[in-house]
């Protein structure tokens, strides 16, 4: 390892971190410019990823991992202990002057830092504060800082990364203890929500303490996330919209990420042998928007599920929701409360309140709400205006394969 450059470390522990969600990457096909033609490369600057802060801005963040070494052997985690990838480690000094030529030079706005974990959890957890303390307290950086916080070390150390990050995160790993008992022995559910909640507590403090005291320290206040892995336990998704409604109340999580489990090299045969389909991981991001913005109940996300309790893939849960509640069904654009157009497919919060505010003045016809939509045929079996009322079409025994997507063949090359 004493052997590696800098640049191959990098590219080792940079790949290492694309497994986690916490913050979303930018996909991107390979390009460069070895052959004299053009300007940049696509391909040589590992480690930046793309996020968006709460006010909707695109920040671009240095992802890394410290080190993929790892004393625990979690099946489905490529950086297990018995896994036989390449591996690499960085010194927090070393991250630091990264960090520092990356923001520097105008790459990157902040740091996400998660690890593997080396000799001890506490150990580790005393590697990634120190890399935030440098940046923070020698270098005066205000730059976004997202330290992964390690459940397992002293909880005082767990509570010191707040004090220097804007955002902390812990990985719940799996939707069910018995997943996470079987997948991941080196973890349990009881010392990660454990530590869950004393971020948060911490948190409320902290925001309580800096409405009476205007030199209150900050505690990570861009709150804290959690990241769960669809497809490697068996859980259904109603299971997952369960646990995250879970977790966002007892925890107030900002946000519940979700990671499509992905088939790694030399796997465990008590995993998986195929992903599960990418779409699956769509459908649980609408779904905890469902949640988070449109006043669905889990229960009622959980109820747009199938028998087996999986969200359709061929149409968005707000969609299959309203196909198994079609009493709920015409809504009145020029009547109806804020929350019951809410529920009407196709309409987004934007277009709603626009409606809202142009029905103050006149009467919504139909073409009024096709201009706020991308497709006005998946509204009408679902709303009344002052022009159209859908009369027997919500109730329609085809109404769903009308409104599906068409099944479209997949190229075999391109």
């Amino acid at each position: 390892m004493s052997l590696q450059t800098v640049m191959e470390r990098l590219a080792i522990l940079a790949d290492a971190a694309k497994y986690d969600a916490s913050c979303a990457s930018s996909g991107t096909t390979k390009r460069d410019s070895r052959d004299g033609k053009g300007l940049g490369s696509t391909t040589e600057g590992m480690g930046i990823c793309h996020a968006y802060a709460p006010d909707g801005r695109c920040i671009s963040l240095l992802k890394l991992l410290l080190t993929n070494h790892c004393v625990f052997d979690c099946h489905y985690c490529i950086n297990r202990k018995s896994s036989n990838v390449r591996r690499a480690r960085f010194t927090p000094q070393e991250v630091v002057d990264l960090t520092l030529s990356f923001y520097r030079r105008n790459y990157i706005e902040g740091l996400f830092l998660s690890s593997g974990i080396i000799k001890s959890s506490s150990h580790t957890m005393e590697q990634l504060i120190e890399v935030a303390r440098i940046l923070r307290e020698e270098h005066n950086f205000r730059g976004y800082i997202h330290l992964k916080t390690i459940p397992e070390a002293d909880p005082e150390l767990v509570a010191q990364a707040g004090l220097w990050a804007d955002r902390v995160s812990i990985n719940v790993e799996l939707p069910t203890d018995a997943g996470l008992a079987r997948l991941a022995p080196d973890k349990n559910s009881a010392t990660i929500e454990g530590a869950m909640g004393s971020l948060s507590t911490a948190i409320d403090e902290a925001r309580d303490s800096q409405k009476r005291f205007t030199k209150a320290p900050r505690f990570a206040p861009a709150g804290q996330s959690t990241q769960m892995i669809v497809g490697a336990d068996g859980a259904s998704d109603a299971q997952i919209v369960g646990k995250a409604s879970t977790l966002y109340d007892r925890f107030a999580l900002r946000r519940v990420y979700y990671s499509a489990f992905s088939p790694i090299p030399e796997a465990s045969a008590v995993l998986p042998l195929k992903r599960p389909p990418l779409m699956r991981e769509h459908r649980l991001y609408q779904s905890d928007w469902l949640m988070r913005f449109y006043g669905f109940a889990p229960h009622e996300v959980q109820a747009a599920a199938d028998a087996d309790g999986m969200l359709p893939l061929d149409i968005d849960p707000k969609l299959a929701w309203a196909l198994k509640f079609r009493e709920s069904f015409p809504v009145d654009v020029n009547r109806a409360p804020r929350e019951a157009l809410l529920r009407v497919p196709g309409l987004g919060t934007k277009a709603i309140d626009a409606l809202l505010a142009a029905r103050r003045y006149r009467s919504i016809r139909l073409e009024d709400v096709a201009r706020l939509t991308v497709s006005v045929k998946k509204l009408r079996p679902f709303i009344v205006t002052a022009d159209w009322r859908p009369t027997l079409l919500t109730d329609r025994a085809d109404l769903r394969a009308r409104l599906a997507p068409k099944a479209e063949q997949m190229e075999l090359f391109g």
